[in-house]
């Protein structure tokens, strides 16, 4: 087994599972703790089986449960630590404590091996993440959202990735349309910002393989953006280049199915 969800996934909070047989984890908790034990229990996931919290960034939609949920379940945090000097108060007490990772440098938890690597956004230190499973070099679960452009490293991750879920943050057209004031628009285009339906698209023209079976798009702007834009925009450079992947939507309030990674 080597499997993931995503919990809920926007700008008012995220969340995604990630378990194998021995490992079951959660990356991020942007949640309160009620809705991420909510999410748990509708994919049939009893959440005292969870053995750990990996925090991406310090934005709230990324810990606002992060303190909660590890005092509920007494899980151990992983984060780095420019991002915990960032949140710690936030956070408070911390029974099982944490645990610092460094960008670059893969670490374990259980049987999953998972690599952190820089995203660019306006944060401290903001981390993707690329998740295996210990003694399984055919799949690889690949975790890109929070950043403002595609660079060579984002690619060289994504390199025959089995499971991408990938950010697909807002549609140009309604972001510059939208009521957003000029600073804010102007930041969630930078390159410390988000990605759009157009670069998401790009991102995968450049790293789809035949070994990709699941593409779940992520992070979506419940202003500037519609689950179907997102979707079509993906799903017609899908078809330009007749790709049958399987193509799926995260939403802010309804966990996914479990995906087969």
């Amino acid at each position: 087994m080597f499997q993931t969800a995503v919990l809920a996934s926007g700008s008012k909070g995220n969340c995604t599972v990630i378990r194998t047989e021995n490992t079951k984890i959660l990356l991020d908790a942007g949640l309160s703790g009620k809705r991420i034990s909510q999410a748990l229990k509708s994919i049939h996931l009893n959440e005292n089986k969870i053995q750990a919290l990996v925090v991406s960034h310090e934005h709230n939609d990324h810990i606002k449960g992060a303190g909660i949920i590890c005092r509920k379940l007494k899980i151990p945090l992983y984060i780095t630590e420019l991002t915990y000097l960032a949140c710690k108060r936030k956070l408070g007490f911390l029974p099982e404590g944490f645990l610092f990772f460094e960008q670059g440098k893969s670490f374990q938890i259980g049987d999953l091996i998972i690599s952190p690597f820089s995203a660019s956004h306006d944060v401290v230190e903001g981390c993707n993440f690329i998740f295996r499973k210990a003694g399984d070099s055919e799949r690889k679960l690949a975790i890109a959202t929070d950043l403002g452009f595609s660079t060579k490293l984002l690619l060289t991750k994504l390199t025959n990735a089995t499971t991408i879920i990938l950010e697909s943050n807002h549609d140009l057209k309604m972001l510059l349309e939208g009521s957003y004031p000029s600073q804010l628009k102007q930041r969630v285009r930078s390159r410390q910002g988000h990605l759009s339906n157009e670069q998401a698209a790009g991102v995968i023209s450049q790293v789809i393989h035949p070994g990709l079976k699941n593409l779940i798009l992520a992070h979506l702007s419940e202003q500037n953006n519609k689950p179907e834009l997102a979707k079509k925009t993906m799903g017609d450079f899908l078809k330009e280049i007749n790709c049958k992947l399987d193509l799926f939507i995260s939403l802010q309030n309804k966990a996914t199915k479990i995906f087969n990674i």
